[in-house]
């Protein structure tokens, strides 16, 4: 059970990701009053990511009326220490074995955590979400990478290396693409959005997906969850085949998991799950339904995340509560 806070006392919850920052302020009803939102890095280049972060922070407290917070709490991508609060390579942000817990604490004079972001994610969604009385919960959200966390008996759950639930590390295709990671056949190689778009924009390049070469051309930055969705609804068949595919690899997944964790239920977040729930969560169901015993399939709940852009905040803000419980 986290900290309980009192009338008039707040945290702050962090959402660091590689594009956006997003600073919410927490009050004791564990309602966000106020938020902030930046990008990672400025255009010109004229402050850090670091300064950003204080600075939004800052300004979320502004927006609330709020001087004093009994902690902050933060999500962020790549590997990470979430003991110790260090980030320990996070290209995206030009981050290396940089401590991040220790720079907001200084910088505000709290208690600072920090976590990974999917990790915080599926925390808050299974804290507020519709799955609270769950013991064992698993958290996938496919996006430009595809992260997941396992909850049991409310805490997270880190293994023995303290990352444990690298999901879209899981091998499903032996001897498929190639990965980030440098692996073949991940997940993330079959099914993030960066593997859907890649798909798609060769699709494009041959005018076989008109909608996206009219709207996007073949630049897989501009072939985001919501132009996928809209392709799909102009009658798009070959696009909706290569999404279908790409759920149906997270249901195989998902599948595996049911049988190794036994869950109680998977809670599926993201910006491709939100921009095609229907069509996801069907194909998804089917791999699953396909991978999994099912005397262990039986009675797993599948349901689609509700906090949207701020689950990773609300998780964040939940871990330091814990944190000053402890």
């Amino acid at each position: 059970m986290p900290y309980v806070m009192r009338p008039g006392e707040h945290v702050v919850g962090i959402d660091i990701g590689g594009t956006n920052i997003l600073a919410t302020v927490i009050d004791h009803e564990l309602r966000i009053v106020a938020r902030c939102k930046k990008k990672s890095r400025s255009k010109k280049g004229s402050d850090s990511t670091e300064d950003r972060i204080v600075k939004a922070v800052q300004e979320a407290l502004t927006e609330a009326g709020v001087t004093k917070i009994k902690g902050i709490g933060a999500g962020a991508p790549g590997p990470l220490d979430p003991v110790k609060g260090i980030i320990f390579d996070t290209p995206n942000l030009a981050w290396k074995r940089f401590p991040l817990a220790k720079m907001l604490s200084e910088s505000f004079g709290v208690p600072a955590a920090v976590d990974n972001d999917v990790n915080l994610g599926t925390y808050g969604e299974w804290y507020f979400g519709k799955i609270r009385e769950c013991r064992y919960v698993v958290g996938i959200f496919p996006g430009t990478g595809i992260g997941g966390g396992f909850i049991i008996d409310g805490k997270l759950y880190y293994g023995f290396s303290g990352s444990a639930c690298e999901i879209g590390h899981m091998t499903v295709e032996v001897n498929g693409p190639f990965c980030g990671c440098g692996k073949r056949g991940c997940l993330e190689a079959v099914a993030s959005r960066i593997a859907i778009a890649e798909q798609i924009a060769a699709l494009a390049a041959r005018y076989d997906a008109p909608f996206i070469y009219d709207n996007c051309g073949t630049d897989l930055n501009e072939i985001r969850s919501t132009i996928i969705a809209k392709a799909i609804e102009s009658g798009e068949k070959k696009v909706e085949a290569v999404v279908r595919k790409a759920a149906y690899y997270v249901g195989i997944a998902v599948g595996n998991l049911v049988n190794i964790l036994s869950p109680d239920a998977i809670v599926l977040g993201g910006g491709l799950v939100e921009a095609m729930q229907e069509l996801y969560v069907e194909e998804v169901t089917r791999g699953m339904d396909d991978h999994a015993l099912p005397y262990m399939r039986k009675n797993v709940r599948l349901v689609t995340a509700r906090l949207g852009d701020d689950a990773v905040a609300m998780g964040a803000g939940l871990h330091i509560l814990d944190k000053l419980d402890s």
